[in-house]
């Protein structure tokens, strides 16, 4: 098939930033795209050839949309399976395929995947609702500390807290949820597996993520990570068998613990494009989002290799800030070496939320860290 200037068509599935990063390559190769998003402000609409509203949850929404495309991809999880199924049984290709999807979409049945297929976790229990949680635990059949996640809807740093006491189930909603054991760890790890449906597939290298405290969202991403060696092949080798069994096609980011002891323990994983690749857009020669078009389109995978340090730097709204967006300080940085921003184009700031991101290349790795430091003091996303 000629996907190149023809009247081939991409549809993607959501609209937000990791689309409109997507759609950079699909221009660059002049690829034809429709993209679907319940907002009317979604920052693809920009960049696709045509834009469509609606609800990717419901069921004859997602399905008409995919009749009008070619090859179906999404850029979010949480879209209506029972669409994406009976598409591909009518013979549509959707990558990642909606097989894959349904044994990664609610993180307790990511779980049993993991303990089914030998696949080192941290242990769990599933509980069909917090109520039957507090049961176990007044009944001392569960111990704290540990880790509260809701099964499904959750997303950047949402739907997980550490529970240390009962009273840190306050508030929380009564939905399924899993109990998940604390790991001690030294370093939050990541791998992106790029595979396509004949079989090619490549890892990028190990990066390392470092948490907002509060949040729980990713504030920086390094690349490479600063370990040994041998647990870096360690956590590619646990990366490429977690692929394997998921035979998906496309980007599979996932996320790692390395412990005390340097046992590689996996969290769960993102069927995707995902936050800590996007380091890849300067730092690599291919970045993840051409990776994943490649993959799904069934072209030969590009070099998944570092040309020099990278790291990123998450830009989220300030505490205390709601509203019409500013980016404070961001010609400061722009003067400064090896500095690249990338602004999603949300309009509106709120605390926390995910508003573009920073990526900084060095040669040397610990004057990329020290500049990546010093943009995260030095750039405000607050409001008007």
């Amino acid at each position: 098939m000629n996907y190149f200037s023809s009247d081939f068509k991409l549809g993607i599935l959501g609209g937000g930033q990791l689309g409109k990063m997507l759609l950079f390559d699909t221009r660059k190769f002049d690829i034809q795209t429709y993209v679907l998003d319940p907002s009317d402000e979604a920052p693809s609409r920009m960049a696709c050839n045509q834009f469509f509203k609606g609800d990717l949850m419901d069921f004859d929404t997602v399905y008409q949309f995919g009749k009008k495309v070619d090859v179906l991809t999404f850029e979010i999880e949480l879209v209506n399976l029972e669409a994406l199924e009976k598409l591909e049984n009518e013979g549509l290709k959707v990558y990642p395929s909606p097989k894959t999807l349904r044994k990664i979409q609610n993180k307790g049945t990511q779980k049993d995947f993991y303990t089914q297929h030998n696949i080192p976790t941290a242990a769990y229990k599933r509980f069909n609702d917090l109520k039957s949680l507090v049961v176990q635990i007044l009944d001392s059949k569960l111990k704290m500390p540990f880790v509260w996640k809701c099964t499904e809807f959750g997303y950047d740093g949402n739907g997980v807290k550490i529970i240390r006491e009962i009273a840190d189930l306050d508030h929380l909603p009564n939905v399924e949820c899993i109990a998940e054991e604390m790991i001690p760890f030294k370093n939050e790890l990541a791998v992106i597996v790029c595979r396509n449906p004949s079989g090619e597939i490549k890892t990028y290298p190990v990066v390392e993520m470092e948490f907002h405290p509060e949040a729980n969202q990713v504030e920086y991403v390094i690349c490479p990570a600063r370990i040994d060696e041998k647990v870096a092949q360690k956590a590619r080798a646990i990366a490429l068998n977690v692929s394997q069994n998921f035979n998906h096609v496309g980007l599979l980011a996932v996320e790692m613990f390395q412990t005390h002891d340097d046992q590689i323990i996996v969290n769960e994983v993102a069927p995707r494009p995902h936050n800590s690749g996007h380091y890849s857009i300067e730092a690599s020669y291919t970045s993840q989002f051409e990776n994943h078009v490649r993959a799904i389109l069934d072209l030969p995978l590009g070099n998944t290799d570092s040309k020099v340090a990278g790291i990123m730097v998450n830009l989220v709204g300030e505490e205390g800030f709601s509203g019409n967006v500013v980016y404070k300080n961001i010609e400061k940085i722009l003067g400064w070496y090896g500095v690249t921003p990338h602004i999603y184009g949300k309009k509106e700031t709120r605390p926390f939320r995910k508003m573009g991101h920073v990526t900084i290349v060095n040669e040397n790795m610990t004057e990329a860290r020290k500049i990546a430091e010093d943009v995260k003091n030095t750039i405000r996303v607050i409001s008007k």
